[in-house]
């Protein structure tokens, strides 16, 4: 994967200018395997439950990048070293998470990359809410079904089109 955010930021100032390409607040830490990552946005919506992410992990990832709006919430995790194991199983390019993980040092084996607010010790509740496939605002950035999600060391771009 031979791409920079730096670099997409600097030959695209005037999407940046358009909306078309947005920067994401530099608000999440790498948990995964994988410092760089890229795919098509799969977007979920879901509070402190997060049986609707391995409801959409277990389908195959085909490279995308499962972006969930978690609403900011640091009282449970919403990702486990688990999870890790079926998103690079499932062919999953990466994770997004507004809100927090576990099992950290599981998730840096998985070959995935997950951002994430921070690492939280306690799992999340089970009780089947959530909603997928809707516009979310990922700590100020909106993000589509089907936007490019671009993320690597220096942070993460959603683009409303390829563009690499």
């Amino acid at each position: 994967m031979n791409f920079a955010t730096t670099d997409i930021c600097d030959a695209n100032e005037d999407l940046i200018t358009l909306g078309v390409l947005r920067v994401v607040a530099p608000l999440f830490k790498s948990y995964g395997g994988l410092d760089k990552f890229q795919g098509s946005a799969v977007t979920l919506k879901v509070f402190e439950d997060n049986t609707w992410v391995r409801t959409l992990l277990d389908e195959p990832g085909q490279g995308r990048v499962l972006v969930i709006d978690g609403g900011g919430s640091l009282r449970c995790a919403l990702v486990g070293g688990n999870l890790g194991v079926l998103a690079e199983k499932n062919g999953w390019a990466g994770i997004l998470v507004n809100g927090c993980v576990r099992d950290t040092q599981e998730l840096q084996g998985s070959k995935v990359g997950i951002r994430a607010l921070a690492a939280h010790p306690q799992k999340s509740v089970k009780r089947n809410i959530g909603e997928r496939d809707l516009i979310i605002d990922m700590a100020g950035t909106v993000v589509k079904p089907g936007d490019r999600i671009y993320a690597d060391e220096d942070g993460i771009l959603v683009s409303d089109k390829a563009l690499i």
